[in-house]
């Protein structure tokens, strides 16, 4: 490995992160990607992937024992639990068992990038403060975003290198079987609309509707958190990431509708999981009218995901000025980066 080259293991590498994550390293040029992931992935030029369970700490240490040249672990990995309480003990342990499956065997190492979110500032549990500060103070556990933290803290005491916590908002991008996407979401909402031929109506909390936002373009994301993974002065800080600019659904949604051919009718609060449930026939029916990709509908939504952000009918954003006062100064414009991935799913025949 040549002085200027650096070494990445991205965990979490075929979520809409992770993926994006290693398309910007590869873009860049100068480093060498090893993909984390259960379900494993091709070795594509300087992009080598591990399928590996994350949860079995003697499998990981088994199967990234030959990982002693990594400069950078970007961390990215989530697995989904049924209550808040119960996601401390997986996530952290696949936290740790990565970690201490490399950090004593990698001399080399620089950096350990820790995702979160706005869940660190309580934004899942109700109305908190606005902008959220990354000197804001913790809410009552469990929360374990904040127990990853804890741990690369403590583990950091003493070493050379450093780590970072990155905290984007509701990130937009694309990531192939992985529909835990916002964009992907509206899409298939309007889509199916249109074809149904019925207004686009928004589906949240009516306060919702006119509450402040802010997203995170994946891509941007990517930028960021490499920026912060190789410059000294970003180390053992957290940064909150986002696209620089507020929103609200009363004003994006009429410019979405306009996109998809649709008229916008007044909002109407429901359940996407309840009232989408029973439309993997006319997703099937559509995918054969419109010649799109044979996604299965279980892989092209995430409804429960939608229902969710839909339901903040309070204002959601964060400072993020610390970053930009770091030297990071980009900046994305929010309803053009929903009309960017919209045209990208259709490109991809996911939606027609």
């Amino acid at each position: 490995m040549t002085e200027k080259t650096k070494k990445a293991v991205v965990v979490g590498a075929n979520g809409i992160i992770g993926s994006n994550l290693i398309a910007h390293l590869v873009e860049l040029g100068d480093w060498d990607i090893v993909g984390l992931s259960r379900r494993g992935g091709e070795t594509v030029g300087k992009v080598s992937h591990i399928a590996v369970d994350l949860l079995n700490a003697a499998e990981a240490k088994a199967k990234l024992s030959h990982l002693t040249n990594i400069t950078h672990i970007f961390y990215a990995a989530y697995q989904d639990r049924p209550s808040w309480a119960e996601l401390v003990a997986p996530n952290l342990a696949m936290l740790v068992n990565v970690v201490n499956a490399i950090e004593p065997i990698a001399p080399s190492l620089e950096h350990i990038s820790l995702m979160q979110g706005y869940k660190v500032y309580g934004a899942h549990l109700g109305p908190f403060k606005t902008p959220a500060r990354e000197t804001d103070a913790n809410h009552m556990p469990p929360e374990f975003n904040i127990d990853q933290q804890d741990f690369l803290e403590a583990l950091q005491k003493g070493k050379s290198w450093n780590w970072s916590a990155l905290r984007p908002s509701v990130v937009i991008g694309f990531a192939l079987g992985n529909p835990m996407n916002l964009a992907s979401v509206i899409a298939v909402y309007a889509s199916m609309s249109k074809e149904l031929g019925i207004p686009l109506r928004f589906p949240g909390k009516p306060g919702a509707y006119h509450s402040l936002l802010e997203m995170t373009d994946a891509g941007l994301l990517a930028r960021a958190t490499v920026f912060i993974a190789t410059n000294p002065q970003c180390g053992n800080q957290a940064f909150n990431i986002n696209n620089g600019d507020l929103f609200r659904w009363s004003e994006l949604w009429p410019r979405i509708a306009q996109y998809f051919g649709l008229d916008v009718a007044p909002p109407l609060p429901m359940s996407l999981n309840v009232i989408m449930a029973d439309k993997a026939k006319l997703w099937e029916q559509m995918v054969e009218k419109h010649s799109l990709a044979p996604t299965p509908y279980s892989d092209v939504s995430a409804w429960g995901f939608g229902d969710f952000v839909f339901g903040w009918d309070y204002d959601f954003f964060a400072d993020g000025t610390k970053l930009r006062r770091a030297g990071f100064h980009e900046y994305i414009h929010t309803e053009e980066m929903f009309l960017r991935v919209f045209d990208d799913l259709k490109a991809r025949k996911i939606i027609p």
